[in-house]
Parts: structure tokens; C-alpha cells; sequence
């Protein structure tokens, strides 16, 4: 029997409440379970205590059994120090499209003709000063 620990989904409709739990794989996602592990409220602030509870010797006892986490519920593993970090890279999420890169090409490009123009009249300016001077 393959065991995940996963979240069961509970809750009304856009009142999203969840249950941590160990199932086996081939239930469906809010079926049957073995063990209630703990509770995601995603609806709290995200600093709260009271978002994410978990019966962490309850989760090591099942992933020493070899069950899996999800990847919602290894990311709160991860935060908890029960796992180690995962490197992890989505790297067309953090580029901009290309509308974003023109605009910022053109950003640039106007950053870079007003500093030179605020180069250019200083640099007129100091010869005549010190001509005015002498």
C-alpha cells in the first residue's frame, strides 16, 4: 500500500479549510484516510500560529513507513525542520514577459539619456566658472 501524506480538502465553497492526513495513494483527494496528521487554514495570516498544526512525531512515524508528502505538505515539513530543504527552480516564473522587458529597456534608456544630459551642462558650466574667476 502506497502511502502519501497529502491534504484533504474541507471546508465551504472559497472557505477553503484542510486537513493534513495520511491516505493511501489510490483514494481520492478527500476520501479515506488512515490518520489525521494536523490542519491548514489558509484563510489565517500567514504568520499565524494558528495556520499550520501538525503532529510531528505522528509525521515522522509515517515517513519513516516510507509515505511520501505532497508538495504543499513537504513545504511545510520544510519550515518546520522536519525535512531538509529541496532545491527547486521555476524559471519561467520569475522572468518577465516581453512587454516587461521593452518597457524596462526603455526605462533604462531614458535613466541613461537624463544622466547625460545632467552631465553635459555641468560640464559647460565648470570651465565658465572658473574663466569668471580669473
Amino acid at each position: 500500500m502506497a502511502m502519501k501524506i497529502r491534504l484533504a480538502r474541507g471546508g465551504s465553497k472559497k472557505r477553503p479549510f484542510y486537513r493534513i492526513v495520511a491516505a493511501d495513494s489510490r483514494m481520492p483527494r478527500d476520501g479515506r484516510y488512515v490518520e489525521k496528521l494536523g490542519t491548514y487554514n489558509p484563510l489565517l495570516a500567514k504568520d499565524s500560529e494558528e495556520r499550520v498544526k501538525m503532529d510531528l512525531e505522528r509525521i515522522k512515524y509515517w515517513l519513516d513507513q516510507g509515505a511520501q508528502p505532497s508538495d504543499r505538505v513537504s513545504r511545510f515539513l520544510e519550515a518546520a525542520g522536519v525535512l531538509e530543504k529541496k532545491e527547486r527552480s521555476n524559471l519561467k516564473k520569475g522572468k518577465p514577459h516581453a512587454k516587461a522587458v521593452e518597457r524596462a529597456e526603455e526605462k533604462a534608456e531614458k535613466a541613461a539619456a537624463l544622466a547625460e544630459a545632467a552631465k553635459a551642462p555641468a560640464a559647460e558650466e565648470a570651465p565658465a566658472e572658473e574663466t569668471a574667476a580669473e
